[in-house]
């Protein structure tokens, strides 16, 4: 299969949003997808970028996308996180994630970072068993915390009422 892995553009971003979508779908989550077409691209595009997007492109349409921001450890120092790795389900197999991924982490490698990191569900064997192939360390003894809006609102809220 000809496929084309290339940087995002803001004219990307209906088909990218279409993939987190999918993804949702697949991680058993629809609803959850809040971000919107407007959202993306006023975030990762312009002066202060929050994110760098890779895509694959086959036959003029998005089927694939490596999606990241910049981090920093205390431990190694510069580093970046893949947020998402999603190949439309119907071209999965067919090399486009492996092409994505090796453009994201060349894209690590030009930066000079310490660390690329990245969740998979404990479910998502396939996904695992991909990674580990790859020569990633699956740390199955880490738990991801999050704070949802909600829950900051929440804290705000608490530490206002504290007064601090």
């Amino acid at each position: 299969m000809d496929f084309t892995i290339r940087e995002a553009t803001k004219d990307d971003m209906p088909e990218v949003l279409a993939l987190i979508k999918q993804l949702a779908e697949f991680e058993k989550e629809p609803h959850a997808v809040e971000v919107t077409v407007s959202d993306l691209e006023n975030d990762g595009f312009g002066e202060h970028p929050a994110f760098f997007c890779y895509v694959a492109e086959v036959n003029s349409k998005v089927e694939g996308i490596a999606l990241g921001y910049h981090r920093y450890s205390t431990w190694k120092g510069k580093a970046i996180h893949l947020e998402d790795l999603i190949v439309n389900k119907r071209l999965r197999g067919s090399g486009i994630g492996s092409a994505l991924l090796d453009e994201f982490i060349k894209h690590g490698h030009r930066l000079g970072v310490k660390r690329i990191n990245w969740e998979v569900l404990d479910w998502n064997e396939p996904a695992i068993t991909f990674y580990e192939n790859k020569g990633a360390n699956v740390m199955r003894d880490w738990d991801v915390v999050q704070m949802n809006e909600e829950g900051i609102k929440n804290y705000i809220a608490k530490l206002n009422n504290a007064g601090i």
